[in-house]
């Protein structure tokens, strides 16, 4: 042992002898030896720090995309950044790199996880025509129901299990007044989630939509169209069926009545995801957020979650013939030409759009309404023609109140000018509109013309 024990004693002294020399200063000898002795401590120490430099780079990014919330309204999502690398760029040989692995190829969770993080799709066609950038959210995307209503569905059973109106496999049931997409949503979500929907709507709407509520699981009860005065109107029928469940002794578990267009959840789901979504997509520039209303929620998350970290972009409100909304944006009065606030009862016959338009305000509406800068009347000679006119540039068949949409952010660009970037929404696809809005924009006589043909469309 003696021997050993010299001998490196020895070699210890030989080497350090060869770096440094009678002076104490390193022989260049010395260098060569002492680099390669860093480089081998080095290389495995490596790992750990390129590990922590990508998880700090992670928590800076992460940090400068998230808004923070205001006060009293429920946090904003974890935005992650899901684009895939390289694999070999991934340091795989420490537990930290394992599960930042991990958490980028998360699989999401039933159809819950389905619901949000939709792309933001350049318009290319429509871009170039107007002379600007047009972006639109892609909601269609959304996994449930394929429609911005997956957040809200799924935000409004979320508060009603937190406050305990709702718990899964007791046989409680969902019931809600719509016209088709909240519908469609809840149904999906519902299903998920251990409930049953009983959906009231207007017998006028497109047959696709009762098609797929059935298909479903839900309950469909189609009423006459009447004015929400009339207590037999779908959303006070489904209030009062909600009442009727739950007061019952024979019918398990209880009535819950969704309420979108007086329920805070709605405008609460797109102020705690969608606006974010859209200020991290565009990088915290964009001009102006462009969207109809129909409760209101979209435009009124959206410009809550976005004018605190924008004040300068312009919210602008998209709105179909025979809506109010216009005129109370417009003008501080709540009329149409064809109807008043409150006091018409007749079949509204003067709109083919199905979604958006009201002549009434919502909680929702009012939550954001402050905050809409102008807004923009679309006809629906020009929501059909715009339809046919993406289909046919961009090879995207969408609905009525996506092409409401459009029209609107066209002519916001085309007033803002080059250089401008306008976000929109794609709300759904035309395929639940094919009986309605789409058999009437097939039946348009002539060519759908220039997109300044149907801007400049009476």
């Amino acid at each position: 042992m003696g021997r050993i024990t010299d001998f490196i004693t020895s070699l210890a002294s030989s080497l350090w002898a060869r770096i440094l020399d009678n002076k104490g200063k390193v022989t260049s000898t010395g260098g060569f030896l002492l680099g390669i002795a860093l480089t081998l401590a080095f290389k495995d120490f490596y790992p750990d720090l390129e590990a922590s430099y990508r998880r700090q780079l992670r928590q800076l990014r992460g940090a400068r995309s998230i808004p923070h919330p205001a006060p009293g309204q429920v946090d904003y999502v974890r935005l992650e950044d899901h684009t895939r690398r390289n694999s070999k760029a991934l340091v795989t040989d420490t537990a930290d790199a394992r599960r930042t692995h991990d958490d980028e190829h998360m699989v999401p969770e039933g159809i819950e996880g389905l619901i949000g993080n939709t792309p933001l799709i350049k318009l290319r066609a429509l871009s170039e025509a107007i002379g600007c950038e047009i972006l639109a959210k892609a909601e269609f995307l959304n996994g449930a129901g394929n429609s911005p209503k997956d957040r809200v569905a799924l935000s409004m059973i979320e508060h009603a299990e937190a406050e305990g109106l709702l718990v899964p496999n007791r046989g409680d049931i969902v019931y809600e007044g719509t016209v088709g997409s909240t519908g469609i949503s809840l149904a999906a979500v519902c299903r998920a989630r251990g409930y049953r929907a009983h959906i009231c709507m207007p017998n006028d709407v497109s047959t696709e939509k009762v098609d797929l509520l059935s298909k479903l699981g839900a309950k469909v009860e189609r009423v006459r169209p009447a004015s929400i005065v009339d207590q037999e109107q779908f959303v006070n029928l489904a209030r009062r069926r909600a009442e009727e469940h739950s007061a019952s002794s024979h019918q398990p578990g209880k009535g819950f009545f969704a309420d979108q267009f007086e329920n805070p959840a709605n405008y609460l789901a797109h102020q705690a995801s969608t606006g974010p979504e859209i200020y991290a997509q565009c990088d915290g520039r964009l001009d102006a957020f462009v969207a109809g209303a129909g409760t209101g929620g979209t435009i009124s998350g959206v410009a809550l979650a976005l004018k605190p970290l924008l004040p300068e972009m312009k919210v602008i409100l998209a709105d179909p013939q025979g809506s109010g909304l216009f005129n109370k944006v417009k003008y501080g009065v709540m009329f149409s030409a064809t109807e008043t606030e409150g006091t018409r009862r007749r079949h509204q016959v003067d709109s083919i759009i199905e979604g958006v338009g009201i002549t009434r305000l919502t909680a929702n509406f009012e939550a954001g309404m402050h905050l809409i800068d102008d807004a923009v009347k679309v006809t629906d000679e020009q929501a059909m023609r715009m339809a046919r006119w993406v289909v046919e540039n961009e090879g995207l068949f969408i609905g009525a109140s996506s092409a409401v949409n459009l029209v609107a952010a066209a002519k916001v660009g085309e007033e803002l000018g080059k250089g401008s970037r306008v976000v929109t929404v794609i709300c759904d696809s035309g395929s639940r509109h094919l009986t309605r809005f789409w058999k009437a924009a097939g039946e348009l006589e002539g060519d759908v013309g220039t997109i300044e043909d149907i801007l400049n469309q009476v």
